[in-house]
């Protein structure tokens, strides 16, 4: 069990941008397209986050032309190039999976006032 944690280590990233559920974030993600490479923003709303370590998982989701859109990004991955927080939620909750059933105004997150 050792070794794979000494195995792990090595692959963590240095500096990873604390962010948590609720709050708005931006991914940049590096996307291979043949033989170029280019970096596509997603920004959407982090509705959970799962496991720890090198395993971490986000889910962000957005709402894109009326079409609600979700991404899973592992958080220690090569792909995701930078993760930059636009503002903070203030919520109750670790998972926000009833935010998939609102619409509107009503599948907004508080902002946190500090």
């Amino acid at each position: 069990m050792d070794a794979l944690k000494l195995i792990a280590q090595d692959s963590l990233k240095n500096e990873v941008p604390q962010f948590d559920v609720g709050d708005t974030v931006r991914v940049h993600v590096r996307i291979k397209e043949g033989d170029r490479e280019r970096i596509q923003a997603f920004e959407g709303t982090v509705i959970a986050k799962k496991h720890g370590g090198i395993a971490e998982t986000f889910t962000v989701r957005r709402v894109s032309y009326g079409v609600g859109v979700e991404r899973v990004f592992p958080l220690h991955s090569p792909l995701v190039a930078q993760v930059e927080v636009i503002r903070k939620g203030r919520v109750r909750r670790s998972k926000l999976y009833y935010l998939r059933s609102r619409v509107g105004k009503a599948a907004k997150v508080k902002e946190q006032i500090q």
